[in-house]
């Protein structure tokens, strides 16, 4: 069975604690669960990875160059992240950059991502559900077979 990385970067294990008025009240297992449902159909399976610490991200990029796409919230890393930058460039499969929050309409400093030009596509701004379109996008974009 194939199977999709949905990687989360720092600080967002907290999430449904962590500043809900701007990250919402999801918690990142119902995330996940979400994720999972929406790729479903299509037969894939999920490997969900969070990790505060950028080399770590890094190291399950390598890990996971198998899959048929990934979904990464790169968190502030988006910013100054260059060696997962680095990892982004290197990661063959299609991969959907997510944010929670419209990152544009935020601090002016979150306003260039290191990351997002390389990925396929990008969703902000739409809460959880962004996670879960950016699934139904991959399921779209991967070429069946």
């Amino acid at each position: 069975m194939d199977r999709v990385l949905l990687l989360n970067g720092p600080n967002l294990g907290t999430l449904g604690k962590r500043q809900p008025e701007i990250y919402g009240t999801r918690t990142l297992a119902e995330i996940e669960a979400e994720v999972a449902e929406e790729i479903r159909g299509r037969g894939w399976g999920l490997v969900a990875e969070q990790r505060n610490g950028e080399g770590e991200l890094v190291d399950l990029l390598e890990r996971h160059r198998d899959v048929a796409g990934a979904i990464v919230n790169p968190g502030a890393l988006m910013v100054a992240g260059w060696s997962l930058r680095d990892a982004l460039a290197d990661f063959g499969p299609p991969w959907l950059e997510v944010h929670l929050s419209n990152v544009w309409g935020r601090e002016a400093f979150r306003h260039v991502s290191v990351t997002a030009p390389l990925s396929s596509g990008v969703v902000m701004g739409m809460g959880a559900l962004g996670y879960r379109m950016a699934a139904r996008a991959l399921t779209l974009m991967v070429p069946e077979g």
